[in-house]
């Protein structure tokens, strides 16, 4: 089967490269390895999809990316978080920002994105072969002869790669694409895990499964030494800790852990300084002043974390408040400002939200999401390396990336004509 453009993955990023082209007049073809399209789409945001970030300024958002989001200066400015909106707002698609700028589908449904897609793709004419599975992808000198796949050959004059990461493998991202693009002659750089929970050694943490704590900050220690500080929400789980601000510190973790001993500490109560918060104390110890310390708590922790508070401290659960002396009372507040955990591990791609590390973007053109080395290959979505935290920005990378390789392939496709 011949066509004008191939596009390996039907992910976020593979559907909107396809449909942009398919929509500038080309003949697409559309290869996803699923029986269906989307699959790992209608899991983000547990199900909701956080598909972008009410963030406009492009220099601001691209800040969040970290080193290598000056790479997406440019398809951000063509397609980027209003374009975004616009192009699914246009197309039946309702949404709404909540808290952090996030945006999802009004009807909290990742389906209804995943059908604006869909619809997109047939209304440009785009031939979706699913459960086809590329099996090599041939070359010739610097440029793609053609795609074996479990169907048959496929020959186009543009290819386009979004075959994503490795996270979620059981979704089908198996990091495929990382092998294709080696073997095409690419740089892939190291592949961790990302926005992914972290595996605690302490006990306590464990009984804490399924405890949320909101408005905490956590500092990260290497050897002792504060290296990051985020504030936000976090949750308690069987193996550990996890929740946004975890899953924001998770891929610096990672990095930390090879130089040393990485220990997250907690301050349950950020608002208030070690002098307030000895104040606050003060002034409950005065009011429960008859009775045992385990019971004095319940106006400053969640009744759940109380128990492995009071062990922590080390003072006698069963002493009565009028008689915990100040240093017992300063040790409390040491341990609310500051509750150790010592990080173990990251969970790995099963567990993890996107992947960190990919293509080189150095191989990349970042005004065309054309590859540098194979002329006739363009590159989108989470197999580029760069990805951002937790939240709508990685979809958004998708988005831009998908947007402007399918607009760029046609006319790459034209010339090849």
């Amino acid at each position: 089967m011949k066509f004008d453009v191939a596009v390996i993955g039907g992910g976020p990023a593979g559907m909107i490269s396809a449909g942009r082209a398919g929509e500038l007049g080309a003949k697409v073809v559309l290869l996803e390895k699923n029986s269906k399209l989307g699959r790992k789409l209608l899991i983000t945001g547990n199900g909701r999809c956080n598909l972008t970030q009410a963030e406009f300024n492009v220099r601001e958002m691209i800040e969040k990316f970290g080193p290598n989001g000056k790479f997406l200066f440019s398809s951000l400015s063509k397609f980027g978080v209003k374009e975004t909106l616009d192009f699914f707002n246009n197309r039946g698609l309702d949404t709404k920002i909540e808290r952090g700028d996030r945006v999802f589908p009004a009807s909290d449904d990742a389906k209804d994105v995943l059908d604006v897609l869909v619809k997109y793709l047939s209304e440009n004419h785009v031939k979706v072969l699913c459960d086809s599975r590329v099996i090599d992808i041939k070359k010739d000198g610097n440029r793609i002869a053609y795609l074996i796949t479990n169907k048959g050959e496929i020959v186009a004059n543009i290819y386009i790669l979004c075959t994503g990461g490795k996270s979620f493998p059981g979704t089908g991202s198996t990091g495929d694409g990382f092998r294709w693009a080696v073997d095409l002659g690419h740089n892939v750089t190291e592949l961790r895990p990302a926005l992914t929970p972290l595996s605690i050694s302490e006990d306590w943490v464990k009984s804490l499964q399924g405890l949320t704590l909101k408005n905490v900050r956590v500092n990260v220690l290497l050897n002792g030494e504060k290296k990051e500080s985020i504030f936000g929400e976090m949750l308690f789980t069987h193996f550990g800790v996890s929740g946004p601000i975890i899953l924001t510190i998770s891929k610096n973790v990672g990095l930390l852990m090879k130089k040393g001993k990485v220990t997250l500490s907690l301050d349950l109560k950020p608002a208030l300084d070690w002098a307030k918060l000895d104040n606050r104390l003060q002034r409950d110890f005065l009011k429960y002043q008859n009775r045992f310390f385990r019971n004095s708590l319940d106006e400053l922790l969640p009744q759940t974390l109380i128990p492995v508070i009071v062990q922590l401290s080390g003072i006698d659960p069963e002493k009565q408040v009028n008689s915990i002396t100040r240093e017992e009372r300063h040790r409390l507040v040491n341990l609310l400002k500051n509750l150790d955990m010592t990080v173990t591990g990251l969970l790995g791609f099963e567990h993890s939200l996107i992947t960190s590390g990919g293509v080189s973007i150095k191989e990349i053109d970042p005004k065309t999401m054309r590859s540098k080395l194979i002329e006739n290959l363009f590159f989108a979505g989470e197999i580029i390396d760069v990805d951002g935290p937790t939240g709508g920005y990685n979809l958004q990378i998708c988005w831009s990336t998908g947007y402007i390789a399918g607009e760029n392939a046609i006319f790459s496709a034209i010339n090849e004509k």
